[in-house]
């Protein structure tokens, strides 16, 4: 069954669809949320906030957006309000993130991506989170930051030259 028939069956009231839902989503949401936040705690918090938003918003959803933008979207905006809070961002996993980032081969360890992440303005660390850590599309970015779809990957590009011209200066 896809998202938006999975959606009409929620709205029914049909508790198998929003299972399935959230078992589809659950990780990749998570992942999401703990590469804004150091304690996984917050993340999971973060994680189950995002589902009890959505399901709250369910009724104003109108399916004009793809599912998984407009879901993305919403733990956007609640890990753009924790970074606000914290001030922090981090990526736990450094094998998973080298798996995930193909073209960021040339990044050496997990320290060196948080600190490469954190020289970059949030616009563009959230553009680069969200096309190698998600594995989004430009398309996908731009709907999520509320940008054009040109402006998401020019931030992807600005921040990928911003980060090789920085580690080159580092060695």
């Amino acid at each position: 069954m896809n998202d938006d028939a999975l959606v009409e069956q929620i709205r029914l009231g049909n508790e198998a669809a929003a299972e399935e839902l959230i078992n589809r989503y659950y990780a990749s949401i998570l992942r999401y949320c703990r590469r804004h936040c150091l304690n996984v705690e917050r993340a999971e918090d973060l994680t189950q906030e995002t589902f009890l938003k959505l399901f709250q918003s369910m009724p104003g959803y109108q399916g004009k957006k793809k599912f998984k933008a407009y879901l993305y979207t919403i733990a956007n905006h609640l890990c753009i309000d924790e970074s606000r809070r914290t001030k922090v961002y981090s990526l736990e996993n450094e094998e998973e993130i080298r798996q995930e980032c193909d073209e960021l081969r040339w990044i050496e360890n997990k320290s060196e991506i948080d600190y490469l992440l954190n020289i970059l303005s949030p616009e563009q660390r959230e553009a680069v989170i969200l096309r190698f850590g998600e594995q989004l599309g430009f398309m996908e970015i731009a709907k999520i930051t509320g940008c054009n779809m040109r402006t998401a990957q020019s931030r992807v590009r600005n921040a990928l030259k911003i980060m090789r011209k920085e580690q080159k200066n580092e060695r």
